[in-house]
């Protein structure tokens, strides 16, 4: 007989894999359309309510054990596989492909950066984002940082230091041998302006950081309501000049950030696009971690034949008001 429906069983948890919960986050029933020879579930969108993302220039791992148990019944509602239940697992971080990568493309399982460069401050040290699974080792500048990982989600993603005034990491498979990917670390002083950490949550679902070199201009907007009040005493029918007809209130701003990179090299575009792309982003701003939000929503690719050398400007926005009015 045919496929008629299927019954899959979602878990959703952190943790070792051995933590599985004793009940499903979901139970999905589906039947095949008549059409079609095979039934597609997409559950991507329910993992990621599992997945959100917080940071406080702490650089944790957000990710989760995801397992489908599936079930496969036949027009007479027996099993209609003998090898029911068929179980799927997967470790899941909050990520994205593009539209040219096809369907369920599965990102990097090394270095978690798309660009082949790093700009710090002189003197600072930076994080750099791997996937533990697909990472033996990581030598920067001849030292090697040896990789494990005991399975636990909050191992998966690591953040390995990148000493103050490095030059160059290389990023090993888990032979220890087979080099991955090569990252040139640039330091530079910046002895006029004060260079911003912008951190992001990039297109691996890892925290990257991106500093802002040069000048920062800083925006208030302020919105107001206002109401036209009676001013006049009964008693007296009169009324005091310092009293004014007009009342404002629901007072507030909004405050924005316009940034400058400073020359980069050109892969730094791919670096840029993923922080327009990113719903979750941060910077360290007068010794505290606060939310932004890019309000630039145009981005224009500059390459060394067009440019000559390449600045990109981003505008932000802080996301809350600057007068508390959280209840």
């Amino acid at each position: 007989m045919a496929l008629k429906r299927v019954e899959v069983d979602l878990y959703i948890w952190e943790g070792l894999i051995g933590n599985q919960p004793t009940v499903p986050q979901y139970e999905i029933n589906k039947a095949r359309i008549d059409t079609h020879n095979n039934i597609t579930l997409e559950i991507g969108e329910l993992v990621r309510d599992y997945l959100e993302l917080s940071f406080n220039d702490d650089y944790a791992s957000h990710t989760r054990w995801v397992k489908a148990v599936v079930d496969y019944y036949d027009e007479s509602d027996n099993y209609y596989s003998y090898s029911n239940p068929e179980v799927f697992t997967y470790i899941a971080t909050d990520g994205y492909g593009y539209f040219e990568d096809g369907t369920n493309p599965e990102l990097s399982r090394h270095a978690l950066i798309s660009a082949d460069n790093i700009y710090l401050p002189e003197s600072t040290a930076g994080r750099l984002p791997i996937f533990a699974e697909g990472v033996g080792k990581v030598t920067i500048d001849s030292v090697d940082t040896e990789i494990t990982d005991n399975g636990n989600t909050n191992q998966k993603i690591q953040y390995v230091t990148i000493p103050a005034d490095s030059s160059t990491i290389q990023v090993y498979d888990t032979d220890d041998t087979t080099l991955l990917k090569t990252i040139s670390v640039t330091n530079l002083c910046e002895p006029k302006y004060t260079p911003f950490k912008v951190t992001f949550a990039n297109k691996y679902g890892a925290f990257q950081d991106l500093y802002f070199f040069k000048r920062t201009s800083e925006t208030t907007n302020v919105t107001d309501e206002t109401f036209k009040r009676n001013t006049i005493a009964n008693a007296t029918s009169t009324y005091q000049t310092y009293e004014g007809q007009r009342q404002r209130y629901n007072v507030n701003s909004q405050t924005s950030l316009s940034m400058n990179t400073g020359f980069v090299k050109e892969d730094m575009n791919q670096t840029i696009e993923e922080l327009f792309f990113s719903e979750n982003v941060w910077i360290r701003y007068e010794g505290k971690t606060l939310p932004i939000i890019p309000a630039s929503k145009s981005l224009q690719y500059k390459t060394v034949l067009n440019d000559k050398l390449i600045n990109y400007t981003v505008n932000f926005e802080f996301a809350f008001d600057r007068i508390n009015n959280v209840r």
